[in-house]
């Protein structure tokens, strides 16, 4: 699998009984790929992975491929604490269909990077799959380190790397000593940055919602390689970007602009989160409203 483009991690709708809906998930399945996206990711924070049991993370697997049914690559979620669980969860999606796994550091265990290259490479063994590596220090407690990135450099299947620090050093990083890691963005406000540094695919919760805009701005920094406009671009997302990143409710923000679109995000969230405040949800609808009165304006302008 090349790991290139747009890729959403798709919510997962609830209904007031907190059950997974899943003919809203199928038809949010369905609304991302008719918006062209490039793979979709089951099982991502933003589909409060962490709140699903074992059981409904390996169905979503199974459903997530019998409504996808091969019509763009999907990458399963598999993280969890318990290396046998993550395997697990590893031979399950590759069962079903995956194209690729997303692996990020086990949280609360704060593995050294020799004991991170092994978990990993024992995931590796079990699916056989590409990965991508999913670098989130806020979530997890520890980063991918340097030594952990050489120690499995050379290993054909770790393709990726979603990096969801917001250190701008990790970017340079990874480009300058790891060009054989294809470098995901995994922190929406910093696109633009991650564009230019040679990024060649973009881990979109926004594309929920605003896939279109997003791979506008894939296409004009990726392909066209004009940065003057991708900037244009991304000044007119900055404040939505900044709103969902550091909101502090970032999957209630997104479920929210989906609802906002008539998109079925289902109810409410998992607990322990709880739902969004109305100021929240004020700002995220205004954010939304200003993000296209911008990109409408570039249109006007020809920018």
């Amino acid at each position: 699998m090349k790991f290139e483009g747009i890729i959403v991690p798709v919510i997962t709708p609830f209904g007031k009984d907190f059950c997974v809906d899943e003919i809203a998930w199928a038809a949010m399945l369905e609304h991302t790929m008719a918006q062209g996206v490039d793979a979709i990711v089951i099982g991502g924070t933003t589909g409060e992975n962490y709140a699903l049991t074992a059981a409904e993370r390996l169905r979503q697997f199974a459903y997530g491929q019998e409504v996808i049914a091969d019509r763009v690559p999907w990458i399963a979620g598999v993280n969890d604490i318990r290396t046998e669980d993550v395997c697990a969860y590893a031979t399950a999606a590759r069962a079903n269909g995956a194209s690729a796994l997303l692996l990020g550091v086990p949280p609360y265990a704060v593995p050294t990077d020799a004991e991170m290259a092994q978990h990993v490479a024992e995931v590796d063994q079990a699916a056989g799959l590409p990965i991508m590596l999913y670098n989130y220090p806020g979530r997890s407690g520890t980063d991918f380190g340097t030594e952990f990135l050489r120690l499995v450099g050379d290993r054909p299947n770790i393709m990726s790397i979603k990096e969801s620090s917001g250190d701008l050093e990790r970017i340079h990083l990874l480009a300058r000593e790891f060009p054989g890691i294809q470098l995901s963005c995994g922190a929406d406000h910093q696109a633009l940055e991650f564009f230019v540094w040679g990024a060649t695919s973009w881990v979109c919760a926004g594309a929920n919602f605003m896939a279109p805009t997003c791979r506008r701005l894939y296409e004009v920094c990726v392909v066209e390689k004009d940065f003057a406009k991708g900037r244009r671009i991304m000044e007119a997302m900055m404040p939505l970007m900044v709103l969902l990143e550091q909101g502090g409710k970032f999957v209630q923000c997104v479920k929210h602009a989906c609802r906002l679109d008539g998109l079925p995000a289902g109810e409410t969230v998992r607990r322990p989160l709880r739902p969004l405040d109305e100021e929240l949800g004020e700002k995220t609808g205004a954010a939304v409203r200003s993000l296209r009165v911008a990109i409408a304006a570039l249109d006007a302008s020809g920018s």
